[in-house]
């Protein structure tokens, strides 16, 4: 860009020719805003557009990065004159390269310096080739200049062709999107299944609880299971939950509790109760099961 074009253009004069009269003039009332400068010529404020403005063609330039670095520009000068890459030329190719060094360092100096380095790099490879060979000490053929460049050229082809077919593999938010489905949850609080294990475990307490209160005496007493089930019926439309132990009687001795484990588990198999819990090894809770109106 023009040193001078910098100060002499600047965005804000674009939106003040928006607002030119009819006649080309531009408005000085619509142009500028609280008195603020639509551009400095020369370090001083300009609140008018000039008649006789002129935008240098160089004014605006837009400078496209073809290569991703210097074996990226090798590789395609070498497979554009469909050079063998194991036998590289290596006069033309330099000849090509500094074209093209020649043309970017006049614009860009930063982004010349790692050309200019490759650059110094074909020259000296070719000035090496002028020479005669030198044998290497553990090998009998002479040692080729360019074998290091082959080298990084043929890995570097790898990669990049990798990286393309990575880059046509399909990916999520350019090529698809993925799909999120919402759920509404039910406010409704739902209890764990109460374990098989966990019932017997409760009922294991219960007896060694009735066996410590068990008095040794011989007697015949008739026990009826339905009894039992009204008894428990009885007790939970009393309560909302009782706890599995508190409706056993440990002082009744086994037989008693054996028959009210019974008639819980057959109220249970009526589905006339729901026996919960409401975390694993949480206590057991029994309660009369819902029934809808």
């Amino acid at each position: 860009m023009n040193p001078g074009a910098a100060d002499l253009f600047d965005p804000g004069a674009v939106a003040a020719l928006e607002y030119a009269a009819a006649d080309g003039t531009p408005d000085r009332r619509q142009g500028t805003v609280d008195s603020v400068a639509l551009a400095r010529l020369y370090g001083e404020p300009l609140f008018r557009l000039p008649a006789d403005l002129y935008i240098p063609p160089d004014a605006l330039e837009i400078f496209l990065e073809a290569f991703e670095g210097p074996l990226d520009l090798l590789l395609y000068l070498i497979r554009k004159q469909h050079f063998n890459v194991l036998d590289i030329p290596m006069a033309p190719l330099t000849v090509q390269y500094l074209t093209y060094i020649d043309q970017i360092r006049a614009k860009n100096l930063e982004l010349a310096a790692e050309y200019l380095l490759m650059a110094a790099l074909l020259i000296e490879i070719k000035s090496r080739m002028l020479l005669p060979p030198r044998k290497s000490a553990s090998a009998d053929e002479a040692e080729d200049p360019r074998a290091e460049l082959v080298r990084r050229l043929l890995e570097y082809e790898r990669i990049k062709l990798a990286a393309r077919h990575l880059d046509e593999w399909p990916r999520a938010g350019r090529d698809f999107l993925r799909a999120s489905v919402t759920i509404e949850q039910s406010l409704e609080r739902r209890f764990p299944d109460v374990n098989a294990i966990d019932l017997r475990d409760a009922w294991t307490e219960v007896v060694k609880r009735a066996q410590l209160t068990a008095r040794h005496h011989v007697s015949r007493e008739e026990l009826s299971v339905r009894e039992h089930m009204s008894s428990i019926l009885k007790t939970l439309r009393q309560t909302k939950f009782v706890e599995f132990g508190d409706l056993f009687d440990a002082a009744r001795g086994p037989a008693v509790a054996i028959v009210h484990f019974l008639a819980l588990l057959e109220l249970a198999r009526e589905a006339l109760i729901d026996i919960t819990q409401a975390a694993p090894f949480a206590p057991i809770y029994i309660r009369l099961a819902y029934t809808p109106s």
